[in-house]
């Protein structure tokens, strides 16, 4: 059974990465399994080393290469687009959740805004937000300050754990 995903979207610096490491950390010490996965424009954070194994294999064309090591798990794979829910249904089905970062153009999957005053709000312009996260005082449904993490986890676990695994 593929997982729930909910992923947190918003402008570049906006705190994305530390509302959401803090999520993932309250979720796996409440015992859910919990995956990440973040989307970056950037590239070449992974690139393999000239010369070593995993280059070699690349080279030679193989479309995904992994690198296994004691301690964790590489997996190189040449893709054109990123679609969060092919990711999700290969590689974390044996997760409880996944929670995304960025990604803000995936379908179908529920979004978590983070935003900080003073600049455009991504709600009207993408699909999904179910919630936002944020410095300013803002009164609509499922809204949070940017440190409740603690009851943005819990509005994740009602949502789409305690649901789906009563």
């Amino acid at each position: 059974m593929t997982p729930p995903v909910v992923t947190f979207i918003g402008w570049h610096s906006c705190g994305k990465t530390t509302l959401a490491a803090q999520v993932v950390r309250l979720l796996a010490e409440r015992g859910w399994r919990t995956a990440a996965v973040k989307s970056t424009k950037d590239s070449g954070l992974f690139s393999d080393q000239p010369g070593t194994d995993t280059d070699i294999h690349r080279q030679a064309g193989a479309a995904a290469v992994a690198l296994v090591t004691p301690e964790r798990m590489i997996l190189t794979v040449e893709r054109q687009e990123k679609n969060l829910a092919a990711i999700v249904r290969c590689f974390f089905t044996d997760m409880d959740i996944v929670i995304g970062e960025g990604f803000k153009e995936a379908a179908d999957v529920p979004k978590i805004e983070v935003f900080r005053g003073g600049g455009p709000r991504l709600r009207g312009q993408v699909s999904g937000v179910i919630a936002v996260a944020s410095d300013c005082a803002l009164h609509e449904e499922n809204s949070f300050g940017l440190h409740e993490h603690g009851r943005i986890a819990d509005f994740i676990e009602e949502q789409f754990l305690l649901r789906r695994n009563p």
